[in-house]
Order: C-alpha cells, then structure tokens, then sequence
C-alpha cells in the first residue's frame, strides 16, 4: 500500500490516502508465477516513489521550493505518475507560478480526467489568484462530483468567505 495526499495538498490540513496497486509490480494482470525459465513472468518495473514522498514531506512542512525540485524529479523519472503531476501543480501555485501550475493540472487531468480532487485543486489554484468566478466554476463542478467530500466544502466555504471580504471592501 503506498500513502499519498492527492489532491488535499492545497486544503486546509485535510490529507487524503489511497492504495494504488497499479504502481505493483504484479498490475494489470501481471503475476508472480513463474515462467520456464525460472524467472516471474509478466513483471514489470516500477519506479522509486522516493520523490513523491520526499516532495509530500517538503510540501507538508510548506517547503514549496523544495517540493517542486522533488515533484519535477518524480514525473522526469515517471510522466505517468498523476499524484507527482498534482503535487507538483500545486507546488507551483503556491510559489505564484501559474502557467506552471496549469501545464501540470493539464498532464494530470489528460492522464485521469477531471476528478473531484484536480477540479478541487484548481478552484483553490483560481482562489490564489484573486479568480473567484473561475474559482466557484471549479469548486462547483467538484461538488457536484462529490459533495460530501469535505475538502471540497471547506474550500467552498473559503470561497464563500472571500466573496464577503471582497463585497465589504467595496
């Protein structure tokens, strides 16, 4: 089982987890009997998640700099790896570095779609940026995915709450 934060990196201290057996070595039907030769068949290589972990770490201790090195080191080493690609979209609009950020937000929904948590990430992405209306766009079509899904919520509320501050300072 490997833990990883998917799209919770930009919440407010919600993590989430998730087993993901196709990074097993005996995925997509692979097994581990052995062939004539002795040797497993159908094995396939898999590759360290070390920089997934190491950029999660960084990211948690809020280490954004740190966090996209590690990130930006596990999708060179593994483009298909979707929590690498968020981690490192959300490392990036947290340095303010938002063109970055949706290049990789891009990478991940072409690998898995729009989920819950990537369209979650982008609305707290468009929040960053002072885009409140892209924001709701977001955090809405993240709802209707999952609405009990209490990250979404609490960025929804967030939102709720920067729209007040900004009809108060006008």
């Amino acid at each position: 089982m490997r833990q990883w934060l998917p799209i919770a990196l930009l919440a407010f201290a919600l993590a989430g987890c998730q087993t993901l057996d196709e990074w097993s070595p005996f995925a997509n039907g692979s097994d581990a009997r052995a062939s004539t030769t002795g040797e497993p068949a159908n094995l396939k290589f898999v590759p360290s998640n070390e920089p997934l972990k190491t950029g999660l770490e960084n990211f948690e201790r809020g280490d954004y700099g740190l966090a996209e090195r590690h990130f930006r080191d596990a999708v060179e080493k593994n483009p298909r790896d979707t929590p690498a690609w968020i981690g490192l979209a959300a490392s990036y609009d947290r340095l303010g570095r938002y063109e970055f950020a949706d290049r990789a937000y891009d990478i991940a929904i072409g690998l898995t779609g729009e989920t819950t948590e990537i369209l979650n990430n982008q609305g707290y992405s468009y929040m960053l940026r002072g885009n409140l209306k892209a924001a709701r766009a977001k955090l809405m079509k993240a709802y209707k995915n999952a609405p009990n899904n209490p990250t979404v919520l609490n960025n929804i509320k967030l939102l709720n709450l920067s729209q007040k501050m900004r009809r108060r300072e006008s």
